[in-house]
C-alpha cells in the first residue's frame, strides 16, 4: 500500500462559517459580527496575531459569563458544529476507494480553529491527526491561554510534518532535518489539500508546486464565495474550485477519485 494524504482546512471547508458561531457564541448570546469585530480590532490595535486574539476573546467571554472552560467543555461545544453535506461518511468512503487502488489514505485537518472543538465532531474518529490551535490548561484543568496558534503561514509546517512523519509538535528538529525524498513518509505528489479561501493560499501553493493536488471549495449556492474560489484558479493557486458537497457523485467526490486514479497510474508508469 502506498501512503496518500488528504489534508483539510476546517472552517468553511468541512463546516460552514467559523466553528465558534455554531455553538459557543450562541450559548453566550453573542452576535458573531460583534465578536469578530472586537477580536480583530484587538489584533489591529496591538499588532497581534488574530488567532491569538480570538482565543483570548473566547476565554474572556467565557470567564465573564462564568462558563466552565475545561477541555471537556470545549469538546462539548464542538458537538454542536454542523458539517457540510456528506462529510460524515466521506472519510470511510474515500479510504475504501483508495484501498481499492492500492493506497493507504491518511486524513488530516490543518486549521486555525480549535483542536478541542474539532475533537467533539463525529469525524474525529476518522482523522489520523488534527493540527489546530489549542488552549493551555492549568493544574486544575481549566483553559488559561493559548498553547498553539495556527495561522495561514504556519499551516505549511504541518504539511512538512506529514511529508516527513514528524508528528511530535514539540520536536522542531525532526521537521527541519534533512531527509531524502525517497525516505519521506508521504511524498508531496501523493498529497491533496482541500481548503476554502485566501488563508489557505500558502498550503495550496506548496502542495500544487510540489506536484500534489490543490482543491478550493465554496458553500453550495454561494455565488460570492464561488467567485473567490474561481479567482484562486486564475491566480494559479489551485487546480479546481467546486462546491463543498462531499456526497457520493458530487463534483468534489469525482475530482478526488480522479486524483486517486492519477496517483495509481503514476505509480505504474514510473515503475522500473
Amino acid at each position: 500500500m502506498v501512503a496518500v494524504a488528504i489534508a483539510y482546512d476546517f472552517d468553511g471547508t468541512l463546516a460552514p462559517g467559523n466553528m465558534q458561531e455554531h455553538a459557543f457564541l450562541p450559548k453566550l448570546g453573542i452576535e458573531p459580527g460583534a465578536f469578530w469585530e472586537k477580536s480583530n480590532g484587538l489584533a489591529r490595535d496591538q499588532q497581534g496575531d488574530p488567532i491569538l486574539t480570538y482565543m483570548h476573546r473566547m476565554l474572556e467571554e467565557a470567564r465573564h459569563a462564568d462558563l466552565s472552560m475545561r477541555r471537556d467543555d470545549w469538546v462539548a461545544h464542538g458537538r454542536g458544529i454542523t458539517l457540510f453535506p456528506g462529510v460524515e461518511d466521506w472519510f470511510a468512503r474515500i479510504s475504501a476507494a483508495g484501498a481499492a487502488r492500492g493506497h493507504e489514505i491518511r486524513h488530516y485537518v490543518i486549521s486555525s480553529g480549535l483542536r478541542e472543538m474539532i475533537d467533539g465532531t463525529p469525524i474525529r474518529q476518522h482523522l489520523d491527526d488534527v493540527f489546530a490551535s489549542g488552549f493551555l490548561y492549568n493544574a486544575s484543568g481549566v483553559a488559561v491561554g493559548p498553547a498553539m496558534a495556527v495561522n495561514y503561514t504556519t499551516k505549511t509546517q504541518f504539511l512538512f510534518r506529514i511529508n516527513k512523519n514528524a508528528m511530535d509538535l514539540a520536536d522542531h528538529a525532526a521537521v527541519n532535518a534533512f531527509q531524502p525524498q525517497s525516505e519521506r513518509a508521504v511524498p508531496f505528489p501523493n498529497m491533496i489539500f482541500i481548503g476554502d479561501g485566501e488563508t489557505d493560499i500558502p498550503c495550496f501553493r506548496l502542495v500544487k508546486e510540489q506536484g500534489g493536488h490543490a482543491i478550493a471549495v465554496h458553500p453550495p449556492g454561494d455565488a460570492a464565495r464561488a467567485a473567490t474560489a474561481q479567482r484562486l484558479i486564475a491566480d494559479g493557486r489551485v487546480h479546481c474550485a467546486v462546491p463543498a458537497d462531499y456526497r457520493a457523485g458530487s463534483d468534489l467526490d469525482i475530482r478526488v477519485h480522479a486524483v486517486l486514479d492519477l496517483i495509481a497510474a503514476r505509480r505504474v508508469v514510473t515503475a522500473p
